[in-house]
């Protein structure tokens, strides 16, 4: 408790008054612009306003079609065509712009996971409630992401390439269910920043059998030295806005998740006995006329990674503890095509050294934008290689078409 109270402090420490600030890029500004029949918007979905204006229904939709051809170091080859993701959001208010509620459900197999007995169907990703006073503070309850890395953070229909990083599949903290408060200072053309604080379950989403005390404790800050990006630049990749002045955005976050029951806190499989795990979480983005460069350094670690079956110590789980980069960088054209290249290196602790394999990812991709983020078609190539404690390594490559739509 006593480390929540700390990010907590950070969050109400600072200038409260909201002259000149930007509001939330997430908020529809809209809803302060109702009138008494109902209207029909298409810029962000399609919304329904009730004519006394009690309510207001935002709907939609949007959905990931892929392609990979892929090939192994043993010369193995396959085809994977599929529906990567496939989701349904739903957000307004009902009552008071002010209050806001936000649902999204997902259907891909990909997304709902393997159906396992006694365990909970993961169709559920969102289901929270914020309340936003002003244009400075934001409190939420429910279940959401985390104030985590950046590109987790960002929805990953607005991604440059077809996926996340390694780094974000070994190390984000994904979603929970909690409390979160966010203070917000954002100006046009002025230095800067936000504070984001989070006390949450620390099990993941869909979670509802616990039994302890353990929660996860969360605390970010992110500087904007330059400003605010356009139009919320810093909720999606690569610079479709194309900033006329330079725009940077230095972020860094800690979670503390106490007795966490799985291999990656909020995600992975169930461990034999409870960690707790240490994540460290920092994030650079840039973005200039058309170029935008994102880095990040992400690390977990614990005091003891390992956890074994206490009826069968042949029979073990662990924590992969370590850590890595990534590095991307992108040009946008004028006739809306993307080039982008990332690398990304992870390194596994000591502990689990023999386990789990260094790793280095290399990809380049092209996309398409046909109405920005909303509608586009992508391209990549990757190339990993595995780098073994015993001095073996495992090459793999795999070439990806993708279909993104939405509204």
């Amino acid at each position: 408790m006593k480390k929540f109270l700390f990010v907590l402090a950070l969050a109400v420490a600072g200038d409260v008054q909201a002259q000149d600030t930007i509001p939330d890029g997430t908020r529809d500004n809209t809803l302060l612009r109702i009138q008494t029949l109902p209207y029909y918007s298409f810029g962000k979905g399609v919304g329904i306003t009730s004519p006394d204006s009690i309510y207001q229904l935002n709907i939609r939709f949007r959905m990931q079609n892929r392609a990979t051809f892929m090939e192994n170091d043993a010369g193995e080859s396959s085809i994977d065509a599929q529906i990567r993701r496939l989701r349904l959001r739903l957000d307004g208010y009902v009552g008071n712009p002010k209050i806001t509620y936000a649902i999204q459900l997902s259907f891909a197999p990909g997304d709902v996971g393997e159906i396992r007995e006694h365990e909970n169907i993961n169709i559920i990703r969102d289901a929270v409630v914020w309340y936003q006073p002003n244009n400075k503070w934001t409190i939420g309850f429910g279940q959401t992401k985390l104030p985590g890395n950046r590109q987790r953070f960002n929805s990953s229909g607005a991604l440059q390439l077809t996926d996340r990083s390694i780094n974000n599949a070994r190390f984000n903290i994904d979603r929970d269910f909690g409390l979160q408060v966010h203070q917000l200072n954002m100006y046009r053309n002025k230095f800067s920043y936000s504070i984001k604080t989070a006390i949450t379950m620390g099990e993941g989403r869909n979670f509802t059998s616990n039994n302890d005390h353990g929660l996860a404790y969360t605390g970010k800050v992110e500087l904007y030295p330059m400003g605010a990006f356009a139009s919320g630049g810093e909720y999606f990749e690569g610079d479709l806005k194309r900033e006329q002045k330079p725009k940077l955005m230095l972020s860094g976050a800690y979670q503390f998740n106490d007795d966490a029951k799985k291999t990656g806190g909020q995600l992975g499989e169930y461990l034999y006995d409870k960690k707790d795990l240490h994540t460290v979480l920092c994030d650079l983005m840039f973005k200039y006329r058309g170029w935008a460069l994102m880095s990040s350094y992400m690390s977990r670690n614990t005091a003891n990674p390992l956890s074994y079956n206490p009826a069968d110590s042949s029979k073990f789980l662990y924590v992969y503890a370590g850590q890595g980069m990534d590095f991307q960088g992108s040009y946008l054209t004028k006739s809306h095509f993307e080039f982008i290249g990332r690398y990304s290196f992870q390194n596994s602790a000591a502990r689990i050294a023999h386990l789990a394999p260094d790793t280095r990812q290399y990809t380049i991709g092209l996309t398409k934008y046909i109405w920005e983020h909303a509608f586009k078609l992508q391209t990549e190539l990757t190339y990993e290689t595995r780098n073994y404690f015993n001095g073996t390594s495992k090459d793999s490559w795999y070439i990806r078409f993708q279909v993104e739509i939405g509204i």
